[in-house]
């Protein structure tokens, strides 16, 4: 589904005090989160965006779908936990009216979802080949000088293709802009770590770039996963349950009544690596 229609935005959080104060607190190893407080806030919401760094080495990004799992129907961000052992889940990104296919290119493995590359400037890539020597997660920008998908696909095993936030090394390149809406995102920081993102509050996506590159998470380069009451982002964690979701459609101005997050039929999680 597109991001454009679904606006504004709604959070359950199940989660101890002691997790919400500021800077990063360690979950497990190779796993942190900070909540970043807005400099300038939406106009709904509680002001926050929700950050969880993950150490690459030690855990593992996979791509689940109903491609590849085979299932006939999706499942919310928490029910894909649950099912296949993984300790957080994010939107894989936007996906076609088929309810299947992702909207740019998809490659997880031998699986592939979709082998269409469109116009797109994003590219998170992981599983290197291992004859390969290459990082276990970078975020490629495919109108930089030499890269392609070709040549991505050439040292990893995996790619997934969305929309562009954050060019490296940390340029905005969106123009500001009315529209506004919470937003399931993932980044790489400057050590090569994943980071995936949630925004509690709707915020353009200039406002949204600003506020990830001025809070000092060192954010070198994002792409837009989902937006709206697609967007979700769920972890389990030791003691620690984080389940962020959208239930106010800013179209008919009012909640319409969801007490559950939308199935969706592509993620990208994490588990511990062997």
């Amino acid at each position: 589904m597109y991001i454009f229609t679904f606006l504004l935005s709604f959070v359950i959080v199940l989660i101890s005090e002691s997790t919400l104060s500021q800077g990063w607190k360690q979950l497990a190893p190779g796993m942190d989160l900070q909540n970043l407080a807005e400099k300038n806030h939406g106009k709904t919401g509680d002001s926050h965006i929700t950050i969880v760094r993950i150490d690459p080495d030690l855990w593992e990004l996979v791509f689940m779908g109903i491609s590849q799992s085979g299932e006939k129907s999706g499942k919310t961000a928490r029910e894909w936990c649950r099912s296949y052992k993984l300790t957080s889940a994010i939107n894989a990104g936007m996906y076609a009216d088929n309810y299947k296919t992702h909207v740019g290119y998809l490659r997880s493995k031998d699986h592939v979802n979709n082998s269409h590359v469109n116009n797109y400037q994003s590219v998170m890539a992981y599983d290197p080949k291992k004859d390969k020597k290459n990082v276990p997660f970078r975020i490629f920008d495919l109108d930089e000088s030499g890269i392609s998908m070709q040549s991505i696909l050439n040292d990893y095993n995996s790619a997934i293709q969305n929309l562009r936030l954050i060019k490296k090394p940390g340029i905005n390149l969106w123009k500001q802009q009315n529209r506004e809406w919470c937003e399931a995102a993932i980044g790489e920081d400057k050590d090569g770590r994943i980071l995936f993102i949630y925004s509690r509050s709707p915020l353009s996506m200039h406002d949204l770039n600003q506020e990830l590159l001025a809070s000092g998470i060192g954010i070198v380069a994002a792409q837009h996963l989902e937006g709206g009451f697609e967007a979700q982002f769920y972890l389990n964690q030791g003691d620690v349950e984080i389940d962020l979701f959208d239930t106010y459609d800013a179209k008919s101005n009012e909640d319409n009544g969801n007490a559950e997050p939308w199935p969706i039929p592509n993620i990208i999680g994490i588990r511990p690596r062997n």
